[in-house]
């Protein structure tokens, strides 16, 4: 946990340049991705892209999701996930592109020992479903997807709370905040006790400023503005 933030500070993306960059910050303590993520940064071999990202980083959580939607196959590369590395977690989200409810297969595999990551979760109902599918003395993680929700214009304050609550009487499960939005999130999630937000980079590298002043932002701004001038060759006198 990052002692500056007071929570699990996971990088969300899947640019393995990007993931290097950031992990080099100190305060990252994993890695979460996803298809769509795989989609923007050009990842074209799964597989190849999951290993290299495991032999970088051993030590630390990383996610990788599943593709298919059915329970056959969605067993089938769980378990070549779950191969990969002792850090890996399976990302299995908690519906089928059909409305169907993972939780059994989430039963199967935590029976069988495979670490998941329920994700794109949005209700209570989906967190309870997770916890009651986890097998005892297992390693989860479930994914509560705030910032979507909130999108929407839903209040996701008493979701969380509850999520928490749930979680905390769960040995099995760590409670992740997910589809962060701004800096402020990392702390909501902390004065909430979750224990991990997700982070996107573009919001990582912003984390970076905490500690600067109110003065000091302003006169960071102004001189941003004053080197923009000077590049682009503005003049309003001439």
């Amino acid at each position: 946990m990052s002692k500056q933030f007071k929570i699990d500070i996971y990088a969300d993306g899947a640019d393995f340049n990007e993931m290097r960059q950031v992990f080099q910050y100190g305060f990252v303590d994993g890695f979460t991705t996803n298809p769509s993520l795989m989609k923007k940064a050009g990842v074209n071999n799964y597989l190849s892209f999951a290993q290299k990202v495991v032999a970088e980083f051993p030590a630390v959580p990383i996610s990788f999701e599943v593709f298919s939607n059915d329970f056959l196959n969605m067993e089938k590369e769980a378990k070549i996930i779950s191969a990969l590395g002792e850090n890996v977690f399976v990302k299995i989200p908690i519906l089928t592109i059909n409305n169907q409810s993972t939780k059994p297969l989430i039963a199967q595999l935590s029976r069988q020992g495979i670490a998941i990551n329920v994700t794109a979760v949005t209700t209570i109902e989906q967190v309870q479903a997770a916890i009651s599918a986890f097998a005892k003395g297992s390693s989860n993680i479930i994914s509560i997807f705030v910032g979507r929700l909130a999108d929407t214009g839903i209040n996701p304050k008493n979701f969380v709370k509850k999520s928490v609550q749930l979680c905390q009487k769960c040995p099995e499960a760590k409670l992740l905040w997910a589809s962060t939005r701004e800096v402020q999130n990392v702390y909501e999630a902390a004065a909430n006790n979750v224990d991990i937000i997700t982070v996107p980079p573009n919001i990582l590298s912003k984390l970076r400023q905490v500690g600067k002043t109110a003065e000091q932002v302003s006169l960071d701004t102004v001189q941003g503005f004053a080197a923009d001038i000077k590049q682009l060759g503005f003049s309003i006198l001439d």
